[in-house]
């Protein structure tokens, strides 16, 4: 898999939505939009006929808290995390960063983040390294922030190193072991 490095830094990036949080607070105009701020992070939730939308910063406890995503708890009693991917995330812990643009709405999304979320409890990957963006049904997000990391398809797992992008996984990747395939992005990093 070839990498593909992008020349938006993490930790640009993190500046650049700190910067932007009072646009993001300015959105929450309509009745059908509410931006929650309480959280430290802030995030459009919406509904449609079919689900509950978040759009924004999350974390895995605004996922894992909203009995509206009932299947990420379901979703994590099953399978186990690829042993040579723990070991890779137990060793690299330190060396990279995961962006993932997710969306609670989307299928792959409920069955993938839980797959994800494994391998971080089961190598104990430290949850303030990893940067979850939900986006909408049209795949954007607030501030534009997927178009800055020219995403086109849900869920989409970045490994940064050094603020340079040096894998993605998107959707079901290369062979439909997603924990496997970050194992091999993590410890080919050099």
């Amino acid at each position: 898999m070839a990498a593909h490095t992008q020349p938006f830094s993490f930790t640009t990036m993190k500046k650049y939505i700190l910067l932007c949080l009072p646009v993001f607070t300015a959105l929450s105009c309509t009745v059908q939009r509410q931006i929650i701020s309480n959280t430290g992070h802030p995030y459009e939730a919406t509904k449609d006929s079919e689900a509950k939308i978040l759009k924004g910063l999350l974390t895995r406890k605004d996922i894992e808290s909203d009995t509206s995503f009932k299947w990420f708890k379901q979703n994590m009693q099953y399978g186990q995390a690829d042993a040579a991917a723990v070991e890779a995330f137990t060793k690299h812990a330190n060396d990279f960063q995961v962006v993932i643009f997710g969306g609670t709405w989307c299928h792959d999304t409920q069955n993938l983040l839980p797959v994800f979320y494994r391998l971080v409890d089961k190598s104990g990957y430290n949850e303030k390294n990893i940067t979850l963006i939900g986006v909408d049904r049209a795949k954007t997000t607030l501030d534009n922030l997927h178009t800055a990391f020219h995403i086109t398809n849900v869920p989409t797992f970045i490994v940064m190193k050094d603020g340079k992008e040096i894998g993605r996984i998107i959707e079901y990747g290369k062979y439909g072991q997603i924990d496997k395939e970050l194992g091999e992005i993590v410890a080919g990093a050099k």
